[in-house]
């Protein structure tokens, strides 16, 4: 791979990895700009590695390079999600830094298309999705109010 190749689907990575971490950090996220660029970045790096040695090398497998990128980010994603008595949180935070990661992957492999895709619907399910969590957990309360109000005149 040439310098140039290299440095164009690191740039990607880091491109698809801000735009995540800027809509997370606009929602003042723990894991907020730095940490999904640095994700994407050291996940395509990694994969970049792989590729290389594919390159001087008749055997090998790049697949096993991003199966262990998904267990490392894994551990990561678990230092995000806090329990909190009944209450978790950071789930999504986890979800997304996994996605992050991924993102990174395509970059390195230069599927540049599909890593355009999938930041995109990573930053619409983070946002949109949000409203809806809103709606579902508005319709949840109004339900138990109506449930204890009904308990009362039993």
């Amino acid at each position: 791979m040439d310098p140039l190749t290299f440095i164009i689907r690191i740039l990607a990575a880091t491109v698809a990895g801000a735009a995540v971490g800027i809509e997370r950090e606009t929602n003042n996220k723990s894991a907020g700009l730095r940490t999904h660029t640095l994700v994407a970045v050291g996940a395509a790096i990694y994969a970049l590695v792989s590729l290389r040695l594919l390159e001087e090398s008749t055997t090998g497998d790049p697949s096993r390079v991003v199966g262990q990128i998904v267990t490392g980010i894994g551990f990561l994603g678990a230092g995000v999600i806090l329990h909190r008595g009944p209450n978790v949180q950071g789930l999504t935070t986890a979800a997304t830094i996994w996605s992050s990661a991924a993102l990174g992957c395509l970059a390195a492999f230069g599927f540049y298309w599909e890593l355009g895709a999938a930041t995109i619907l990573v930053i619409i399910i983070n946002t949109t999705f949000k409203k809806l969590d809103f709606w579902f957990l508005r319709e949840k309360r109004r339900e138990k109010k109506t449930k204890k109000v009904d308990d009362l005149f039993e």
